[in-house]
């Protein structure tokens, strides 16, 4: 499918699920990996994920263009756009978009390790952290002990970044 069809395909959703036509521009963005689309407060454009339709189909795809159509429209109308509003929630069951997208086979949500560990003085409770914190703002949650941080030195990753 090409842009020009894509471009098409948002307008036809748009005029009938929404009642209101789509004035900006639609493409495949093949580089989106952990999101279905997205759309630009800026622009008005939306990006939908190429990778979206090979794996899923276009059903998928119709639920993904209707999610950034519920942004679009309501930014316009200058209500609520952003996925905790109410407004949003709202248009998106009504016009039965989808929340979330499936995620890509193949493609993994990369988590970083567990580089540093906060110890109780008092108690010895373990708390596990990705980033380094300042332990002396933090209190032991079971004792109310103070803390000490620990690096763990994993394979091939360094404490100091």
């Amino acid at each position: 499918m090409t842009d020009d069809e894509l471009q098409a395909w948002v307008e036809h959703i748009s005029l009938r699920d929404f009642g209101r036509p789509f004035l900006h521009k639609a493409r495949f963005n093949g580089r989106l990996r952990s999101t279905g689309g997205r759309y630009f407060t800026h622009t008005h454009d939306i990006e939908i994920s190429s990778r979206q339709l090979e794996a899923f189909g276009p059903e998928a795809v119709e639920k993904i263009i209707k999610h950034e159509l519920c942004h679009y429209h309501l930014h316009l109308q200058k209500k609520g756009f952003r996925h905790r509003d109410k407004d949003f929630q709202e248009l998106l069951r009504r016009v039965g978009g989808t929340r979330y997208c499936a995620s890509l086979p193949g493609v993994r949500r990369r988590s970083e390790p567990y580089r540093y560990k906060l110890v109780c003085l008092s108690c010895r409770a373990e708390y596990l952290r990705k980033r380094k914190t300042d332990p002396r703002r933090y209190r032991c949650g079971v004792c109310r002990g103070r803390l000490a941080l620990v690096p763990l030195v994993t394979s091939g990753t360094k404490p100091g970044r």
